[in-house]
């Protein structure tokens, strides 16, 4: 469903939706994809009752997991979620697992509506020979980790044994692990960041940074507003090959059509120009380095398991069709060293059973968020009442925001479908035990879920402890933590 037909439902969802009985509707999903779509759910019927579930005891996501400890604005947002988890028709309930706490068929028999919203909790493979090395980590993990997420307390990436870090990809998570890496840890010390984390950068030997893209400047990923920020950390030394920055005809095309690519390339060639040749004494360095592809992970007879260099294929651009180039391999190969690889290739979402899913895809197949199937994507095979929004939706890709408008589609498709009587009841005789239904089978399985008012118990701790110390909190990165100061 386009957008403006969703938006078009959500504008008259109360006055036309009125008539109908109470609508259960469970999110799978606490971040920004499943927040945003509660939230236009309570507003479009008045008579829907929505049930946020997350596997985590803490809520909102990718803002409290994904997000750069120093990006706090981006944050704020949690204050409009919280708003809508402590509306008298919308309740949260962490620390229950879908799959293992409660089936997905188990709520769909439970609920009129049931949309997954639970993201992306894997990571793309590269495939390649050692990529099985100690020493590799996904960005993903390294994000959680430095965030404080509890599954990834125990990371402990090793930043002593090497002074330098590979990041293969340069998208704007690929500059966030860059920042992370060099920006002076005094700077981190007053945001959210975890204190493990913390105290590891502290002691970090990382003193040079190489962001590597299979690809050229002009198809860079991250946004103008990323590469400004880790272009501009202090003392830091920046270079970039003069020659990477020279462009085919083809890349002039797509800086002709691409205002946002014109920017991020322009930012790259005035840094190239710009700074000096070398380092000055004791500086930490960012390397650019484009057209290489990973082929294999290579390891030391010092340290038999550990990476200690990556292998290199040196690429060149091919046009497959109108603005539109990929990298292939020239035969020419370097090996590079380094003991630290961040792996920032695309976060990838994961199946549970008796979901329809595309595997080479990382997706449910849906249209407009209704879920097919199979992934023959015929719009005739649909699963009534099972609905997908953000990163399950549409693949690993946009910002916070990109999740309103998924939301908004989403939506819209669950109230057409209500108008057209394809799910839900106007019988009063037949009704879904909803949240009743839920809480019932969760006692009787002895499951301790965390209701919001938990939530914020853990909310008012760590903000407690953060303010000892000038931070905005200081997060809790244990689930015996978590669930500890839940109960208290």
């Amino acid at each position: 469903m386009a957008i403006c037909q969703a938006r078009a439902w959500l504008s008259r969802g109360l006055t036309t939706l009125s008539s109908h009985p109470s609508l259960r509707v469970c999110v799978v999903g606490s971040g920004p994809a499943g927040f945003y779509t509660a939230e236009k759910m309570i507003k479009a019927h008045e008579g829907a009752f929505v049930d946020i579930i997350d596997r985590l005891p803490t809520p909102f996501g990718l803002v409290r997991s994904g997000v750069a400890p120093d990006h706090p604005e981006t944050k704020i947002v949690t204050n409009q979620f919280s708003r809508v988890a402590q509306h008298e028709r919308c309740s949260f309930y962490g620390n229950v697992t879908l799959g293992s706490a409660v089936t997905l068929s188990e709520l769909r028999e439970l609920y009129d509506v049931v949309v997954l919203a639970y993201g992306a909790e894997s990571d793309r493979a590269l495939g390649i020979p050692g990529e099985d090395l100690s020493g590799i980590h996904s960005a993903r993990e390294f994000v959680w980790w430095y965030n404080g997420h509890p599954d990834y307390r125990n990371l402990n990436p090793d930043l002593k044994s090497t002074d330098t870090a590979f990041i293969l990809g340069q998208g704007n998570v690929a500059l966030d692990v860059a920042r992370i890496l060099l920006r002076p840890t005094a700077e981190l010390a007053t945001t959210d960041i975890a204190d493990h984390a913390l105290t590891a950068l502290e002691q970090s030997s990382i003193r040079k940074v190489f962001l590597i893209g299979r690809r050229g400047p002009v198809q860079a990923a991250c946004t103008a507003k990323e590469l400004r920020e880790v272009l501009g950390i202090k003392n830091l030394h920046i270079h970039i090959n003069q020659t990477d920055l020279e462009k085919n005809q083809e890349d002039e095309e797509e800086l002709k059509n691409n205002r946002i690519r014109r920017r991020i390339y322009d930012l790259l060639s005035k840094e190239a120009a710009s700074g000096p040749s070398v380092p000055t004494s004791g500086q930490h360095e960012l390397h650019f380095i484009f057209f290489r592809k990973p082929e294999r992970f290579l390891d030391s007879l010092d340290r038999i398991g550990h990476v200690t260099a990556v292998q290199f294929e040196k690429t060149v651009l091919k046009a497959v069709g109108p603005g539109k180039q990929i990298a292939v391999g020239t035969g020419q190969f370097e090996e590079l060293e380094s003991g630290l690889v961040l792996k920032s290739i695309g976060y990838k979402s994961v199946p549970v059973d008796g979901l329809p899913f595309d595997q080479q895809k990382g997706l449910v197949p849906n249209v407009g968020g209704r879920v097919l199937s199979d992934a023959s994507r015929d719009p005739t095979m649909l699963q009534k009442g099972l609905y997908v929004c953000g990163w399950l939706k549409r693949g690993p890709t946009g910002i916070i925001a990109t999740n309103l408008y998924c939301a908004e589609e989403t939506v819209g498709s669950i109230l057409e479908d209500l108008q057209q009587g394809a799910i839900g009841s106007t019988s009063s005789i037949v009704k879904k035990p909803g949240r009743e239904g839920l809480l019932q089978l969760l006692s009787d399985r002895n499951i301790e879920f965390v209701p919001f008012s938990r939530w914020q118990k853990i909310d008012a701790e760590e903000r407690s402890l953060g303010s000892l110390r000038n931070k905005p909190r200081e997060k809790l990165t244990t689930w015996e933590d978590l669930m500890k100061v839940a109960k208290e």
